[in-house]
């Protein structure tokens, strides 16, 4: 019997990612260069080890104030790993902020403005490209993310929940949209407003 070496594994990984983030890019008509499409295959296959992901970590004002101070190398590997984390945590695990005190949008300025920074602090222009365009367009990522991870869960009433309650606390097109494939019609921000005066 043959013997599974790590590096094949790896090998699936990737595989497996870029074909994910290909069809994520494409159903919600993502448009950017291979390389920005690429760093995102890259950061999937880097949290793949759960380890990266359950690091310590501090506050993120905390962990931005500290890369800000640091000197440059450190300062840009503390950046990356800041919005890296934060877009990964966004992308997948949105629901875990209902637990804390932080909202989704805190983290989406947190995360946009390290990707600034390191847009700005980078000296090769391509990756300071893939940056800048993660800072601007931080919430088409997420949205990328969002597809991948609820793509790959099985449907049940609490996941529609979860669904509809992240519609109405960040009126993302993709929550709006997965409601709509499931027959449900969301209530508009606007009209969620009306509603709450009577």
């Amino acid at each position: 019997m043959k013997s599974v070496s790590s590096n094949s594994i790896i090998t699936n990984h990737s595989e497996f990612f870029k074909e994910a983030v290909r069809e994520a890019f494409s159903t919600r008509k993502i448009q950017t260069p291979p390389f920005v499409e690429s760093y995102l295959v890259n950061l999937l296959e880097h949290y793949v080890v759960a380890d990266h992901y359950l690091e310590k970590q501090s506050t993120l004002a905390e962990a931005l104030l500290t890369a800000v101070q640091s000197e440059h190398s450190t300062k840009v590997e503390l950046l990356k790993r800041l919005a890296d984390r934060t877009l990964y945590t966004c992308g997948f695990f949105s629901d875990s902020f209902e637990r804390k005190l932080i909202d989704v949008d805190y983290c989406v300025d947190m995360a946009s403005t390290s990707y600034g920074l390191l847009a700005q602090s980078t000296r090769e222009e391509m990756l300071a490209e893939v940056y800048d365009i993660y800072s601007k367009r931080f919430s088409e990522f997420v949205d990328a993310l969002n597809y991948i991870s609820e793509k790959s869960q099985i449907q049940s009433s609490s996941n529609v929940l979860r669904i509809y309650d992240r519609y109405l606390k960040t009126g993302s097109d993709l929550a709006r949209e997965k409601l709509s494939d499931l027959g449900i019609v969301p209530i508009s921000k606007g009209d969620q407003k009306k509603v709450s005066q009577f």
